[in-house]
């Protein structure tokens, strides 16, 4: 049987139109942080920080048992793990936890991602986009196209399927573009606090509430300087 990471060199016989060199790729699996804030994607992907709580340590170990076995079919289904993705069009690489081949009546399999999640599915698109961008990557390796894949979430124990459309390739394509964007600044951006942050392992890093006031100060003293300004003219 061949190796789950057969396709890192099929991909090395796949013709593309290259945007991005090898040394400019960046993680795929940073989208995620993204869609979440931007702040935290900077501060991890920028600044190297990192904190775990009980729930990125649940994601993690998750991850780490998706990813361990060997390849194997089942019912006709060739089942691959830890799957090495790249796309030079995008600028990403990672790897899916898992990629299934189906088999169709046209002959080629038909690629099939699935990522492995803790939790419920959440209020954001975050989960929804990292599997496009995994997608994205396998269609430009294989050539083929990737209509759809799914997200299994350890709560619920079931997968919910998800339809790569047109939608969801826009905005994950766009956010791939922010990516490049954030990363050529080098600079950590500052957000207002939300709820959200609450849950964030990295809330005590960040300070969320103190950065929006900071922010709220320097722009209250920039408009006061402003009108003063404007009125000894």
């Amino acid at each position: 049987m061949e190796s789950a990471h057969f396709l890192e060199q099929r991909d090395k016989n796949t013709c593309v139109t290259e945007m991005y060199s090898e040394e400019e790729l960046l993680p795929l699996s940073s989208l995620q942080h993204l869609v979440f804030c931007e702040r935290q994607w900077a501060l991890i992907h920028l600044e190297q920080q990192w904190a775990e709580n009980e729930l990125t340590a649940e994601g993690r170990n998750l991850h780490e048992r998706a990813d361990e076995g060997a390849d194997e079919w089942r019912d006709g289904v060739r089942i691959c793990r830890g799957v090495r993705l790249r796309s030079l069009r995008l600028g990403l690489v990672g790897r899916a936890d898992v990629v299934e081949f189906r088999p169709t009546a046209e002959g080629p399999m038909q690629p099939y991602p699935v990522e492995y999640k803790r939790g419920h599915p959440k209020p954001d698109r975050c989960d929804e986009v990292q599997l496009c961008a995994q997608a994205l990557c396998l269609e430009e390796m294989l050539q083929r196209p990737v209509p759809a894949g799914a997200i299994f979430y350890g709560q619920p124990r079931r997968r919910a399927d998800v339809t790569v459309d047109a939608q969801l390739r826009r905005e994950t394509e766009s956010l791939a573009l922010r990516l490049h964007e954030l990363h050529a600044t080098g600079e950590t951006p500052r957000v207002p606090y939300q709820k959200k942050c609450d849950r964030c392992s990295l809330y005590s890093i960040c300070l969320p509430k103190s950065t929006a006031e900071k922010s709220v100060k320097r722009y209250l003293a920039r408009a006061v300087a402003a009108a003063i300004a404007g009125k000894s003219e």
